[in-house]
């Protein structure tokens, strides 16, 4: 990397492909500062917990496919021992309200305050798009029923912008290459440009898209859980923040892959596996971050990897006392296939706050 960049790392055990990305990525004449979050692993162009910013350009293939991905909690008054009681019942019918995997809704959802978009968006998101909205997705995409120190139960759910958000982020890519190819590199936008403009309007909207997405799952859920149990959600209080996006700060472009914003004051949901839960925390605005933090505990088995060194029986006894699906189709969600996120939590002690802890009752998986 060029003397002049400056770069903080925040992780430990760096894989070398993760560390060979990032150093491509500062080398890039746009690339101004740079910082690699305590869960950095290897990612597409740009590594998973990396946060890079530059110089007028904006780059499709460092926010990644799944723009706007991010996280939700919602505190409420349902009691514990009631989703004890329930937890059966709760978990099948969550699966039954809400699709998951590559499944859609058969029946349009509504949103009623649609963003400003292009006509690119708006051609993606018209075939289909309110079908997807209040559905799932799969990989490390989840919904969770969890309580934490003081036994309140919070809904916690991990999703993005579906296939709209993909398919937005294709056509940006393989325009912003020069050859009509979505492929791996450092390809960028100038923020001035009118393809640089339009990327970041179809991003603000896919931004927008993963948030609805996630209010209408945990709408969904609330209302399950009130079929058998007494309480509500806190809607009031509900946190969101997204690890996917491009923003402007300062006269700079900040590129988060994986991160969480996270400012001084500024609530954030850092999950970590199914078994470990989730940390809700308060920014600390650190600069040496970029006024981020990580977006999880990161992983250290790739999926692939997952399915050939666990085995299920392992993964089953880790589950013990949590309501899951644990098969070997989510095998490569295994907590097994995670780096410790109480490890990940003690490196960002100075980038955030730990208020609740979330210990997991119920978790979907797609």
């Amino acid at each position: 990397m060029k003397n002049s960049k400056i770069v903080k790392i925040f992780a430990e055990h760096i894989e070398p492909e993760a560390m060979r990305q990032f150093e491509s990525a500062m080398d890039q004449p746009f690339s101004v500062k740079g910082a690699l979050m305590p869960d950095a692993h290897a990612g597409y162009s740009l590594p998973i917990g990396a946060v890079v910013a530059t110089d007028g350009m904006i780059l499709p293939s460092w926010v990644g496919y799944d723009i706007g991905c991010g996280m939700c909690a919602l505190p409420t008054t349902f009691t514990k021992d009631d989703i004890v009681l329930n937890s059966d019942k709760i978990f099948k019918s969550i699966y039954r309200s809400i699709p998951t995997g590559f499944n859609h809704n058969k029946k349009r959802s509504d949103w009623d305050e649609i963003p400003e978009h292009t006509a690119i968006g708006k051609e993606i998101f018209d075939k289909n798009g309110f079908n997807q909205l209040a559905s799932l997705g799969g990989g490390n995409h989840f919904i969770e029923i969890g309580y934490d120190e003081n036994n309140q139960i919070w809904i916690i759910i991990h999703s993005g912008s579906r296939g709209i958000g993909h398919a937005i982020a294709t056509y940006y890519m393989k325009l912003a290459s020069g050859d009509g190819k979505a492929r791996e590199g450092h390809f960028a936008f100038s923020v001035k440009s009118d393809e640089g403009k339009d990327y970041i309007k179809d991003m603000n909207f896919c931004l927008a898209f993963a948030l609805e997405n996630r209010k209408q799952m945990i709408a969904r859920v609330e209302r399950e859980i009130a079929c058998c149990c007494e309480g509500e959600g806190d809607w009031n209080n509900l946190i969101n923040r997204n690890h996917n996006h491009a923003e402007a700060k300062d006269g700079l472009w900040i590129h988060r892959k994986g991160a969480t914003h996270a400012e001084e004051g500024m609530m954030g949901v850092i999950p970590g596996n199914m078994r470990d839960g989730s940390f809700i925390v308060k920014g600390k605005g650190n600069p040496d971050s970029l006024w981020s933090s990580s977006h999880g505990a990161g992983r250290v088995l790739g999926r692939k990897e997952a399915h050939k060194k666990l085995n299920l029986s392992d993964f089953k006894e880790t589950m013990k006392g949590i309501t899951a699906k644990v098969e070997n189709t989510t095998l490569d969600e295994s907590p097994l296939a995670y780096k410790n996120i109480f490890e990940v939590m003690e490196l960002q002690k100075d980038l955030v706050e730990v208020l609740h802890h979330i210990k997991p009752m119920v978790n979907i998986k797609g």
